[in-house]
């Protein structure tokens, strides 16, 4: 019987000039998070979907953050501002398929630490 949840789980890049703003971030959410960093942070979604399976499955964790951010490596120069939000809408959308009662927000953090909800 599991007996630990929370109630986020918060997806990003692994891009170390973000963590410092991620991890404030994440500190201000009450609850406790689950944490998944990847390059690309939301442009893998069959690998983000494997995540929000394992979050539900052990930690009922009912709401979901995507993350995605300015100069992504991972993206390259298709990496524009409306590329991300295509894609973290694309990505909202693949976890509210799967789990319509979830409550997903998306971000796009600029570099100097500014999260912009799409």
């Amino acid at each position: 019987m599991n007996t630990h949840s929370c109630k986020y789980l918060l997806v990003h890049c692994m891009d170390f000039r973000l963590r410092n703003f991620l991890n404030d971030f994440g500190d201000k959410l009450e609850g406790g998070y689950d944490l998944v960093s990847i390059a690309g942070g939301v442009k893998n979604v069959d690998f983000l979907m494997t995540q929000v399976n394992i979050s539900v499955s052990l930690h009922q964790m009912t709401n979901v953050i995507l993350v995605n951010h300015e100069d992504c490596g991972a993206y390259g120069e298709a990496g524009t501002s409306e590329k991300h939000a295509e894609d973290l809408r694309y990505a909202k959308n693949a976890v509210l398929a799967q789990y319509p009662s979830l409550t997903v927000e998306m971000y796009y953090l600029k570099l100097s630490g500014e999260f912009g909800k799409i």
